[in-house]
């Protein structure tokens, strides 16, 4: 029996899922976007091709996120650092570098959230639990403007009960307190809350230390 079987809504009758890279494809979407920066912001003048934009942004976007996650950094320093540390290691002064980021942050922001690629099967599994009766929410780390807009764009957001954002939480994943927010939220329990992620240290390490089941979207989807 796999662990999608395994639940049952009478006795975990909520489902709560990531967004990014659980249901949503930021990977690729990401990538899109990026190599649409590259063209429209003219950014061979700094990089000699796309790919060498994009490792260099990858690079310390992921290293902020891990220290956001760890409740190190503040949104408005993730914000700005992920393009003016790419962009002066690149050569830019770093005033005009701050100014561009600022410029940047929310032009990509608007750029990402207006595209709808779902990761495959995604859709598919939540038209399973919703068929099955269960409640359904989202769980996620992430800026609470783009995190919905990128819902109702794919069109996935009439699934969801509530939609439960780090920023609004006043707490990211793995914090117990954001799962704890969560189950005030939709009035529930750790034992009747199950977590679907992408992650193991934010999404599943934080569910089970919450006291929640949990279980990786790569094992119900096969990825």
């Amino acid at each position: 029996m796999s662990f999608e079987e395994s639940l049952d809504p009478a006795s975990t009758p909520w489902i709560w899922l990531d967004l990014d890279d659980t249901l949503w494809d930021f990977r690729r979407n990401s990538l899109d976007t990026l190599r649409e920066f590259y063209e429209v912001h003219g950014l061979s003048r700094l990089w000699p091709d796309e790919d060498s934009w994009i490792d260099s942004y990858h690079a310390v976007n992921a290293g902020l996120w891990e220290r956001y996650s760890r409740g190190e950094i503040d949104e408005g320093f993730l914000r700005m650092e992920r393009f003016r540390v790419p962009l002066t290691e690149a050569g830019m002064p770093d005033d005009e570098a701050r100014r561009l980021s600022v410029f940047f942050d929310t032009d990509y922001l608007e750029r990402l959230a207006s595209r709808s690629r779902l990761v495959p099967g995604a859709r598919e599994l939540l038209d399973r639990l919703h068929g099955r009766g269960f409640r359904l929410g989202i769980l996620s780390n992430g800026f609470a403007d783009t995190q919905r807009k990128k819902l109702q764009v794919s069109g996935i957001a009439h699934y969801f009960s509530h939609v439960v954002l780090s920023e609004e939480a006043g707490a990211p994943k793995p914090s117990v307190a954001i799962f704890r927010y969560a189950e005030h939220m939709c009035g529930a329990e750790a034992r009747e809350c199950v977590m679907i992620g992408d992650n193991p240290s934010t999404d599943i390490a934080g569910a089970l230390a919450a006291g929640w089941r949990a279980c990786l979207i790569s094992d119900i989807l096969g990825m």
